[in-house]
């Protein structure tokens, strides 16, 4: 695809995403003109671009659209619900096609635009002349018409037949004569050549003087207004450049290992500082020790800059919802309204690419298994329009992702039967509220007999959780019976670079991110146990103490700092040692799988140091629930 093209593909995608917005909103607020407008210049500007790229599929179906749009901001029809789906269903085709090129399709390799949207498109425009008056545009045609007519029969008669004087003060010899050369001008013409010409001659001054306001008697000579100068405006400054992802990638991999070489070197520098310098070295140390110190806040300043580089509002992933939501709860016979609040807030964008199908896989399901249909809704004392709500928020260094329902909530028991009849836990298993809503995740688990087109296979939630700890985040499910279901992602507001807590414990250095250390306690030699387990007060409230090195299956060791955990469930991770902090580049592990390690990073001394994954901290450092074997 060549640079032009792929520029047009991302502006116009840009352009129908907001499109299906628009018509949502449309067909909430039907005489929203500020709406019309949107999707009108939306829908134009595609168009346009189409046109200059050689897309005619992309211009047909845009151009009709365009005209759907301009009868009904002009009034000459109503917004109806037959217009809004004709709408919705031209801006899936575009989108379609601006995916197939974003693909890399060749152009001439898109389809042609479906007759059947043609169809649809057409009778939602023809639609508008039912009982609705003309539009505009027609009345200024029709106007027009006997001018034209007029012209072809001044340029088709003979000298003659032009000249006439006439009641209605125009000249009609003098206009004749202005327009010819000399030897072809006239002195008079029979006024029986005047009336032979067709009659529509007659009504043309008549057509034109309603078309415009009267003007003086023109007398032949040619004149041309005044006008002002007209001063070209300069080219508008641009204020934004496209940069290919793989280029910020790699410019954020360099900003994030100078940060880590600029901390190694300080490390160096205070270690030679222990030794004594005199005369001449002493000046020299001094002088490295202001460089460094300098090369650190600018690589700082650097990695800053380069992570706002890739930052993007969570609203580009949100604003695909909408629309996805009314057509599969239309499909389901529920009556659902999606609410979305904090689509400003920033994140990684390679965050925001990878959440799309784990959402969409959430929205699914709590269309599908959480709200309830209008009448049972009705029968439980329920309003009959179910609410889901999307929210986005920043908290700390993460970013916190909610999705909540007002449906049937979930019931703990029936899902522990469910994982039991598939053999996906044991017959004795006996599990938490919170370990059974934790089941959905499981391959396989589903609570329905039969799957159907929306879900069933047991496959959507375990790609969920999939894909949100590949991205070093957590999900946490809470529910409550006729109440509704609430899934709450946290992730980190960035990948590479995560602030942490460097701890120790069995020989072992490990660093823990910051996002869920509360703060540190110290531990005693002997414990409170409850059921055998034991458990510290903490700020009143008493706490499970769990260790690092048994959780992640290292050899015991005295283990007498804690570490208050902010999890759904808080509790205290005890280590050995706590070695301080640091915003650490974090290398996934691809080669192998360690069960609550995500990752790998280098601390300030050169020191390789795993880091421990958010969602088996968030999870109480525990694994997932395992298959029965």
């Amino acid at each position: 695809m060549d640079d032009m093209l792929k520029d047009f593909v991302v502006e116009a995608m840009d352009l129908a995403v907001n499109v299906e917005e628009h018509l949502l909103r449309l067909e909430r607020d039907p005489d929203n003109k500020e709406t019309l407008n949107a999707v009108f210049r939306s829908f134009h500007t595609i168009k346009g671009g189409a046109g200059f790229m050689g897309l005619p599929a992309l211009v047909a179906a845009c151009h009709l659209t365009e005209n759907l749009f301009d009868a009904l901001r002009t009034g000459a029809a109503p917004v109806t619900p037959i217009a809004i789906e004709a709408a919705l269903q031209a801006s899936g085709f575009v989108a379609d096609q601006l995916t197939e090129l974003a693909n890399g399709a060749a152009p001439e390799s898109l389809p042609a635009m479906p007759e059947e949207l043609e169809h649809i498109l057409t009778n939602a425009i023809e639609g508008k002349g039912m009982d609705a008056p003309a539009p505009a545009a027609a009345v200024a045609a029709e106007a027009a018409a006997p001018v034209a007519e007029v012209a072809e029969v001044l340029a088709a008669a003979p000298a003659a037949v032009v000249a006439t004087a006439s009641a209605d003060g125009l000249d009609w010899e003098g206009m004749y004569n202005a327009v010819v050369p000399e030897a072809s001008r006239v002195a008079a013409a029979p006024v029986s050549a005047v009336a032979a010409a067709p009659a529509v001659v007659a009504a043309a001054p008549a057509a034109a003087a309603a078309a415009k306001p009267a003007a003086k008697a023109w007398d032949g000579a040619e004149r041309r207004e005044e006008r002002p100068e007209v001063r070209h405006a300069a080219p508008v400054k641009e204020d934004s450049i496209r940069v290919d992802a793989v280029k910020l990638d790699a410019l954020l991999e360099v900003a994030g290992e100078s940060v880590q070489a600029a901390n190694q070197a300080a490390v160096l520098l205070e270690r030679l500082l222990q030794f004594k310098f005199e005369g001449q070295a002493a000046t020299l140390m001094a002088t490295l020790a202001e460089t460094l110190e300098r090369a650190s806040r600018y690589s700082t300043e650097l990695q800053r800059a380069t992570l706002a580089t890739r930052m993007q509002p969570v609203g580009r992933l949100f604003q695909k919802f909408p629309r996805l939501v009314r057509e599969l709860a239309k499909d389901l016979g529920k009556d659902v309204e999606l609410t979305i609040e904090g689509a400003e807030t920033e994140v990684d964008r390679v965050v925001v690419d990878s959440l799309y199908d784990p959402l969409v896989h959430m929205l699914r399901n709590s269309l599908d298994h959480g709200v309830e249909s209008p009448e049972a809704r009705l029968a439980a004392g329920k309003p009959a329009k179910s609410y889901i709500s999307l929210k986005a928020w920043q908290e700390a260094n993460s970013v916190m992702i909610v999705l909540q329902d007002d449906g049937k909530g979930m019931d703990p028991a029936f899902l522990r039967s469910k994982a039991q009849q598939k053999g996906l836990i044991s017959e004795n298993a006996q599990l938490s509220n919170d370990e059974c809503f934790q089941l959905v995740f499981l391959p396989g688990f589903s609570t329905k007999e039969v799957a159907s087109s929306v879900s069933g296979r047991g496959v959507g939630m375990d790609v969920v959780k999939t894909a949100v700890e590949k991205n070093r985040g957590a999900i946490h499910i809470e529910s409550a019976l006729g109440k509704g279901t609430k899934f709450a992602i946290r992730l980190p507001i960035e990948l590479s670079i995560v602030p942490t807590m460097l701890v120790s414990t069995s020989g072992a250095a490990l660093a823990l991110p910051m996002a869920v250390v509360q703060r540190v306690v110290e531990l005693p030699e002997t414990f409170m146990e409850v059921g055998g387990a034991p458990v510290l007060k903490d700020q009143g409230r008493p706490l499970p103490v769990r260790s690092l090195a048994g959780s992640l299956g290292y050899e015991s060791c005295s283990e007498r700092v804690g570490i208050v955990v902010a999890a759904p469930q808080p509790y205290i991770l005890a280590v050995e040692a706590v070695d301080g902090t640091a915003d650490l580049v974090i290398k996934p592990m691809t080669a192998i799988t360690v069960e609550g390690i995500t990752g790998t990073a280098r601390s300030a001394e050169g020191e390789l140091v795993l880091v421990v994954g958010l969602s088996f901290l968030m999870d109480g450092c525990r694994g997932s629930v395992r298959m029965a074997a």
